[in-house]
Parts: C-alpha cells; sequence; structure tokens
C-alpha cells in the first residue's frame, strides 16, 4: 500500500480486495481460483464438467476462458497469451484483459497478447504495440505513438475507424490506398521493407535501438526475478496433487472399470461350459493338454482385460503433454499414480474370474495352490496394464497404438510357449521365446497346476516312474521344475516395473505431435515476396514500382504503363437455387439435470437451455444471430439443422410453411459448426469434388459437377 501510495497508484477495487485476501495464510488456493472464476465468468459453470464428444459440458466459448484461467491461477509474471477472444463476447474479452492490465501494473508483471480484431475499448487498454507484418517488425513501441509513425509515412486513421482495425489494413496491398493521405503525391503501394525502414528512423524507434545498445546492469536484477527451482511446489505435494485427481478421474471413469470386471465375469461363465470339471479327465497326457488349454486362455482373458489402458492412456496424453511442457509437474509423479491407483482394481476384476472359475473348471483343489494362480493372475495383469500403458505413451496416436499393441500380443503368444512348445522354435526366433512375458505367466501358472497332488499319479502304461503331471509338462514344453513358479512371479513383477519405468522415460523425453501445418502454395508465396518487394501480381504477370512513380509492367523487351485498378477477369458460373425460408416457433430445448446442480439442491429435473425461442429466416437475407459466450447460440443452430442428438426439444419448425422433416430438410442445408471434421489423407479439391458428386442435382451435368482445378 505504501509503494502504491508513493507511485500515486489507485488500484482497482476487486484487485486491491483479492491481494489483501490472498496475503492471508492458508487461502491462496481458494481466493485465486475464486477470483479467476468472478473475473472469467465461470462462476456459474464452476461444477459443470468440461465435456467432450460424448459427455455434454460447457459452450465452446467457456472452454477457452478455462484454458485463460488455468494459466491465471498460477504464478506466472510473464503471459503469453494468443488470441484468448476466440469464441468470447466484446464485454467479456475486456474484462479479461482490464484485470490482467490491472494485475500486471500493480504486480510488475509482464503480458503479450495477440487478439484478433479487438474492439475499441479492448485495444485502448494496452500500453505498448507490436504490429507484424509478413514476419517482420513495422512498429513496436507506445499506444499513443502509433498514430503519429503511419501519419508521418503517409497514412491516416479515420476519425470513427477503429485503431486496431486501420493497423490491421495499412500494410495490406488491398486495403492500403484508402489511408493514403497526401494529395500532392501519387499513391504508390508502399511494402512492407519501407515501413521497417521508416520505423528505424522514427523517433520510438530510435530510443528502442538506443536503450537495446546499452548492457543491462544484472546489478540492478531482483534476486526473485528468475525462479530457482523447476516445479512451484515440492515433489510430495505434486505427487499428492497427482493421486487427488487421477482419484477424481477413477470415479468419473467408474462404468470402464465396472464394465471391465463385468467383462471377466461374463468371461469366467464362458470359460467354465467350455472346460466344465465333469468333462475334464486326469487320466491321459493328451488330457493334461486340455487343462494347459484351460490355464492358458484365462491367462489370455487376464491380459486382454488391461488393453483398455491404452485408449485411457492416450486420451489423457494432450492434457499431460500440455501441464508438462508448462512445467506443473514431471512425468514420474503423474505416472506412479496411474500404475499404483489402480493396483486395488486389479484385486477385484482377477478375483472376479479366479474365484468363480478355480473349482468349478476341476483345478487342483488344494486352496494354497489356489491362491497361488490369484496371485500370479494379479501379477499377469498388472504386467499387461503397464505393457498397453507403456504402448500408449509411446506411440502417443490412438492407430499407432493399436497397430503397436495388436503386433505385441500376437508375437506374445505365439512365442509364449503354448502355440509352439519350445522344442517347435525355430533357433533364430528363440530370443522371442525368453523375452515373452507370455512364457514365463505360461509356464508358472502350468508348474502350479501340474505340481498338484491331483496329477501325482504316476500311469502303468509308462515305463518311467514321472508323475502324469510331470509328463504333461514336458509333452507340452514346459520346465518340469516347482521353482519356476517362483521364477515366472518375479518375472511378471520385474516386467510390470520395466514397463512402467519405461512409460515414464516415454513421457518424460517424447514430445506431442505437433499441430499439421497448412501448405502454402506457388501463389501465395509470390505475393508474399511482391508484399515484401513492393511489387504488385496481375495475373500471371508481375509488375513491379518503378523509382519515378508509375507502375511498369515486365515482359522482357518491352514496357508498358499498366492501370493500378486492373482487377483480373472473374469466371465462375450459377448452380440452380430454390429460395427457401424457415421459421420456428416457441422452440424449447432442455437436459437431465447435471448431478452437480442436483448436489447443490436443485429439484427440478431438466435444465431448460433454450426458453421459448421464436423467429424466422428469410430468403435473401443475411441473418446475424449474436449474444454473450454461454447465450445459447450454438445450441439453436444445433436444434434448427438437427443435430442435436439428446435433450428433449418443443416447439415448431417450418421450411417454407412446410413442417420440417430431417430427412429431407438434410438435403437442402449446409451447416457449418464449430468443428471442423475432415478426411487428413484427402487434398482440398478432393474433398470439394467429392461433395460436389454427391450433393448437386441431377441436373448438373458430370462437366459443370467437376470444379476447375488450379494450376
Amino acid at each position: 500500500s505504501r509503494r502504491e501510495k508513493a507511485a500515486n497508484i489507485k488500484p482497482d477495487a476487486d484487485i486491491d480486495a483479492f491481494m489483501k485476501a490472498s496475503s492471508m495464510g492458508g487461502l491462496e488456493a481458494n481466493v485465486n481460483t475464486d477470483y479467476i472464476l468472478k473475473i472469467l465468468g465461470l462462476e456459474m459453470c464452476a461444477d459443470t464438467m468440461v465435456g467432450d464428444e460424448m459427455l455434454r459440458g460447457i459452450s465452446g466459448g467457456q472452454r477457452k476462458r478455462v484454458t485463460t484461467g488455468e494459466m491465471l491461477v498460477g504464478p506466472a509474471k510473464a503471459l503469453f497469451m494468443d488470441e484468448i477472444s476466440t469464441g468470447l463476447d466484446s464485454s467479456t474479452t475486456f474484462q479479461i484483459v482490464n484485470s490482467l492490465r490491472q494485475s500486471v501494473h500493480i504486480l510488475g508483471g509482464t503480458a503479450v497478447i495477440s487478439l484478433l480484431q479487438p474492439a475499441p475499448e479492448t485495444y485502448n487498454l494496452f500500453d505498448d504495440i507490436i504490429l507484424l507484418s509478413d514476419g517482420q517488425v513495422v512498429y513496436q513501441g507506445p499506444r499513443d505513438d502509433v498514430l503519429e509513425f503511419f501519419e508521418s509515412v503517409g497514412f491516416k486513421c479515420p476519425e470513427r475507424k477503429g485503431v486496431a482495425d486501420f493497423l490491421q489494413e495499412v500494410t495490406s496491398k488491398k486495403d492500403q490506398k484508402q489511408y493514403w493521405v497526401r494529395g500532392d503525391e501519387s499513391y504508390r503501394f508502399v511494402p512492407v521493407k519501407d515501413f521497417v525502414r521508416a520505423f528505424q528512423s522514427f523517433h520510438t524507434g530510435r530510443a528502442i535501438r538506443k536503450e537495446l545498445a546499452v548492457p543491462f546492469d544484472k546489478s540492478k536484477s531482483h534476486p526473485a526475478a528468475l525462479t530457482t527451482t523447476r516445479y512451484g511446489v515440492s515433489g510430495t505435494e505434486l505427487l499428492k496433487a497427482n493421486i487427488g485427481r487421477e482419484i477424481l478421474l477413477m470415479k468419473r471413469n467408474s462404468f470402464v472399470y465396472m464394465f471391465r470386471t463385468f467383462q471377466l465375469i461374463l468371461m469366467s461363465f464362458i470359460a467354465m461350459t467350455l472346460f466344465f470339471r465333469t468333462k475334464m479327465k486326469r487320466d491321459s497326457v493328451t488330457n493334461g493338454g486340455i487343462y494347459m488349454g484351460a490355464l492358458f486362455f484365462g491367462v489370455l482373458m487376464i491380459m486382454f482385460n488391461g488393453f483398455s489402458e491404452l485408449a485411457l492412456t492416450v486420451f489423457k496424453l494432450p492434457v499431460f503433454f500440455k501441464q508438462r511442457d508448462l512445467l506443473f509437474y514431471p512425468a514420474w509423479a503423474y505416472t506412479i499414480p496411474s500404475w499404483i491407483l489402480k493396483i486395488p482394481i486389479t484385486f477385484v476384476e482377477v478375483g472376479g474370474y479366479v474365484f468363480i472359475t478355480y473349482y468349478v473348471m476341476g483345478f487342483d483343489p488344494n486352496v494354497g495352490r489356489f491362491f497361488k494362480q490369484y496371485l500370479l493372475m494379479l501379477a499377469i495383469n498388472q504386467m499387461a496394464a503397464s505393457l498397453f500403458r507403456f504402448i500408449g505413451g509411446a506411440a502417443r496416436n490412438m492407430i499407432v497404438a493399436n497397430v503397436f499393441a495388436s503386433f505385441m500380443l500376437l508375437i506374445f503368444m505365439v512365442l509364449g510357449g503354448f502355440i509352439l512348445v519350445r522344442e517347435k522354435v525355430k533357433k533364430w526366433w528363440i530370443w522371442g521365446y525368453w523375452i515373452s512375458p507370455l512364457m514365463y505367466a505360461q509356464n508358472a501358472i502350468s508348474v502350479n497346476e501340474f505340481f498338484g497332488h491331483s496329477w501325482d499319479k504316476i500311469l502303468n502304461s509308462t515305463a518311467s516312474n514321472e508323475t502324469l503331471g510331470v509328463q504333461v509338462l514336458k509333452y507340452r514344453g514346459v520346465f518340469p521344475e516347482a521353482k519356476w513358479y517362483w521364477i515366472g512371479l518375479g518375472a511378471m513383477l520385474g516386467y510390470t516395473l520395466l514397463f512402467n519405468a519405461l512409460f515414464t522415460l516415454a513421457l518424460t523425453y517424447l514430445k506431442a505431435y505437433g499441430n499439421s501445418r497448412s501448405s502454402v502454395s506457388e501463389d501465395e508465396l509470390k505475393e508474399k515476396h511482391a508484399n515484401l518487394n513492393g511489387e504488385v501480381l496481375d495475373n500471371d504477370r508481375m509488375l513491379s514500382p518503378s523509382n519515378d512513380g508509375p507502375i511498369r509492367m515486365n515482359t522482357g523487351n518491352d514496357s508498358a504503363i499498366v492501370e493500378e485498378n486492373s482487377s483480373p477477369m472473374q469466371r465462375g458460373m450459377v448452380l440452380p437455387f430454390l429460395p427457401l425460408s424457415l421459421t420456428f416457433d416457441n422452440i424449447r430445448y432442455s437436459v437431465d439435470m447435471p448431478l452437480e446442480m442436483k448436489a447443490q439442491g436443485v429439484v427440478e429435473d431438466r435444465l431448460e437451455l433454450l426458453k421459448g425461442v421464436s423467429g424466422s429466416f428469410r430468403p435473401g437475407v443475411l441473418t446475424a444471430l449474436m449474444g454473450v459466450s454461454g447465450a445459447g447460440k450454438t445450441t439453436l443452430m444445433d436444434v434448427l439443422a438437427g443435430r442435436k442428438t439428446g435433450g428433449y426439444i418443443q416447439g415448431n419448425i417450418s421450411i417454407s410453411g412446410y413442417p420440417k422433416k430431417q430427412e429431407t430438410f438434410a438435403r437442402v442445408s449446409g451447416y457449418c459448426e464449430q468443428n471442423d471434421i475432415h478426411s487428413p489423407q484427402v487434398t482440398v479439391y478432393e474433398s470439394l469434388l467429392f461433395s460436389a458428386w454427391l450433393r448437386l442435382p441431377e441436373d448438373v451435368d458430370s462437366n459443370k459437377r467437376r470444379v476447375s482445378q488450379p494450376k
């Protein structure tokens, strides 16, 4: 407060209250979170899940604000925000930027924000402006001096024109001419390089260059300017936070684990009908092979049960990579809870199979061997889950992960010692037999069963004194030694540790797949080159400004004067189109009340999102649907277009006076929604051509359907 008074700063009331409240011990987290929820306008949906394609959640604009809030609640003093206004209304954008401005001024932070066409009120909140064009800095300095700079080079912003729109258009080849104010001079396109050169001689540019020429005195830097620790809190606190989140996610995904248990129980009943004890004899080596098959079937079911970890891992990776790269926590703080916390679920899943099938199939009735099989199955389940988590973390893509996981399972099964016994494996593949986890599992579970008292009989038909169990083991290529149970159990635990360690290493050092970048066509490259060098493009001919002023066309030996306003010839065709009107009356849309709101005391069973909306859209009239973020714009569009797959819709929708039928309405309507869904393996031309072939009417012949492909 003394520093603010000395600097003549009058803080915003909300900022002042926030600083005082957050300075109280033990309340930082709650005060920060609640305050950020308030300034972002998220307090109304604070207890609503974000949602995805399968789970209804918050709106697109609210998701954007959640992203901004995740960064603001931390201790960051340098904020880089890329187009945070996308999907937000102007009032919310103004409120967010205003709060950032207050906090930056008071707390001494740094914020660089790129905005797409901000409102004048939002633009006026900024202190400095950096104007980029074609990868070069056109202007960098105080906001108050930017108009003066462009006036010095001959361009003036009209009085009722937004400065932000002026700055985006003044460097554009198409829009620059309208701002030219030097009537005594003929207009000539000013390229970016000329703006850059002019700024270097402008007083703001000279001041920046002079400031940068003086080396920074490190003795003036604050010791707390840069943090000395890699993460915000201790490793124990990071682990606790991740454990809490993992428990929450497991509760939210409880259906997956319940279904996995149900799946194993169902497979146990199928296994019992296949290997029922009354049909299972112990009088020959051949019948012993049937018991071996029952054990192999159980091991496979337990392994396949861990396959769902693949999808659960891949789906959560984008969030992990974002938080890891922002140094929220290290990879081990994420991987350890995802492994340890799921061990209790393994006891239930494996118990649902072993407890039901063991005695019904007729395995050795000794209770010790029963629990030894249960313990081994637990280890196999943990090994399989760790394997699929590692594959998902290393692949980082669902398609690649499925391919590798299927391939690994195939190799493990073929070289596991059951489909091919050890003696049948070729010598150049024997290394695969020794590294296959399924081999150790099959050997351990077989030894546990066939060394039981049920198999200690000696057949009269054999000359050796070997028991029937030992003969079955030798016949199937299994090592007939009791110690192999403990070798197999140790191998399962070792593989579990190995795969979890590899999973941690993969998430530590691998990076997320980068976003795809659009390719630049040859015409776009020519246009950028022309904009940089001051050249003007006219169809396939390149025009360049001469030193004398008029624009001349380079045609080899000749030179000809070309008019500036010449434009390329327009080509196109008119498709048949039937005007349609759309009217809707008393549209109501409701969804089931979220459980979070019911927990807060809401007694209604439904939450109404659209409340009696009526209106009409006329042919030949362009209609704008406007409203603040979360007002229901997308919801109304989805209802009118027939894209809502859930909820309850009431009201009347008419097309040119006829009741709307979705089956025929979809043929005459087009919907460009927020989410862009395209096939990634086809070109832009092929996408449009395919749509044209499927959607254009029959009276448009094949020649007209085929779009003129750009050369």
